[in-house]
């Protein structure tokens, strides 16, 4: 599965994913507004749910429009609004959660996983494994280490010997470092 394409059929995403995003595009919001009504979710609403592949549908539409880096830049609002426990307070625990998190806000059958490794004291890997764009996936676990990183800084680069979305896989991976 590439990125675009929704794991199973019947699968949903809420509505505060989806205004969190469409509010992570700034300038652009109107247009995501717009590409959302023309994808079948038409004001979009907070305690709602919408079908994944309608929503994947409008993220491919966006991506097409503003492009990749634009994906990244939306990608790193989500955590700056997102509410994390009190025990979310390392790099590791955060980007552990990530997972939790992306599980709360589907339902409806396969969505797929985030998942980190711990590979040093300041570095781990992240698989994702899920039908979003991979832009996107990097803008959050910048924004993630960077957020719960001890100096504010952190690194995130894609795994060049791993499979990546991009390339038609089902997932990518990406190395992260942090001070």
């Amino acid at each position: 599965m590439a990125q675009f394409q929704a794991f199973a059929q019947g699968v949903q995403v809420n509505g505060e994913t989806v205004l969190s995003v469409v509010n992570g595009m700034g300038a652009f919001k109107n247009t995501g507004m717009t590409v959302l009504a023309g994808n079948g979710i038409p004001n979009p609403q907070a305690g709602e749910w919408y079908p994944q592949q309608s929503w994947l549908n409008a993220f491919k539409e966006i991506a097409d429009k503003v492009g990749g880096k634009t994906l990244q830049i939306i990608g790193q609002a989500i955590p700056s609004s997102a509410k994390w426990p009190p025990a979310v307070d390392t790099v590791e625990k955060a980007l552990s959660s990530i997972d939790i998190a992306y599980h709360m806000n589907h339902r409806g059958g396969e969505i797929g996983y985030y998942k980190f490794e711990s590979t040093g004291p300041n570095s781990g890997k992240m698989v994702c494994k899920n039908p979003y764009p991979s832009d996107f996936d990097f803008g959050i676990i910048y924004a993630v280490a960077r957020k719960f990183a001890p100096s504010g800084t952190a690194t995130v680069e894609f795994d060049s010997t791993a499979p990546c979305r991009k390339s038609g896989a089902d997932s990518c991976t990406y190395l992260v470092t942090w001070k």
